[in-house]
């Protein structure tokens, strides 16, 4: 059977090494993830090294930058390895997540603060109105009608044309949502979260949802760095620098 060592690696021996399907392998080359393969006389692929670190950077740089960010990265290798484009890119997908760590720390403040406030002894008057609201949170109107569309902030409606009301609880809400959806929360995952926040009110709630965040960046973070090595491989057996 080819190993790595001799070079000769069949498209089959590249998906399992890789953990890919064997359609997978294919795709990849045929997007300029993996350099083209060369042809035995039969017509069937040959891969080698090369590839299979190709094959690895792009998976771990997927995990850690996404897809569309990973093929930029190993397709650039290829094209131009070692050049100050490849390291340019690879420092863009940490300066973003590094931009969404600083994102999460602000929420774990922003919540934590939010959380302790009291609610009690409040006023009808303290309630706000959509654009008031809007304007402290620093978003659209928009943003809260649709965050009421999804129930995740539903506030009171008034006697006047039943214009949106929010009580101070669900300005505190509003407030929390708001800083969940800057640390990275999509809608979807709130919607499940968020009557298990407005149930307890509680600091330790909060901040194991945001946990969950900071555990989904660190696996991130881990998978770059590997994705950064297998990348070291691919420029090394291009003669770049590694």
């Amino acid at each position: 059977m080819p190993t790595l060592k001799s070079g000769a690696l069949r498209t089959v021996d590249v998906a399992r090494r890789a953990g890919c399907s064997v359609q997978q392998i294919r795709n990849l080359e045929r997007d300029g993830v993996l350099p083209p393969a060369s042809r035995t006389a039969a017509g069937y692929r040959i891969y080698g090294e090369v590839h299979l670190q190709s094959a690895l950077a792009y998976r771990a740089l997927a995990a850690g930058a996404g897809p569309t960010g990973a093929r930029g990265i190993v397709r650039a290798a290829h094209r131009f390895p070692g050049s100050p484009e490849v390291f340019a890119l690879l420092d863009a997908a940490h300066a973003r997540l590094h931009g969404e760590r600083a994102e999460l720390g602000q929420a774990k403040e922003a919540a934590r603060a939010v959380s302790d406030e009291p609610i009690e002894d409040v006023r009808a008057s303290d309630a706000m109105s959509v654009s008031e609201l809007a304007a402290a949170l620093g978003v659209r109107p928009s943003t809260l009608r649709h965050w009421d569309a999804e129930g995740l902030v539903v506030p009171d409606r008034g006697p006047v044309r039943g214009a949106r009301r929010y009580t101070p609880a669900q300005v505190r809400d509003a407030r929390i949502v708001h800083q969940l959806r800057r640390a990275g929360y999509r809608i979807a995952a709130l919607r499940a979260l968020v009557p298990e926040l407005r149930r307890a009110h509680r600091s330790p709630d909060i901040a194991t949802a945001l946990a969950a965040r900071d555990a989904e960046l660190a696996a991130r973070s881990k998978a770059l760095l590997d994705g950064a090595a297998a990348l070291a491989a691919v420029l090394a057996a291009h003669g770049g620098t590694a």
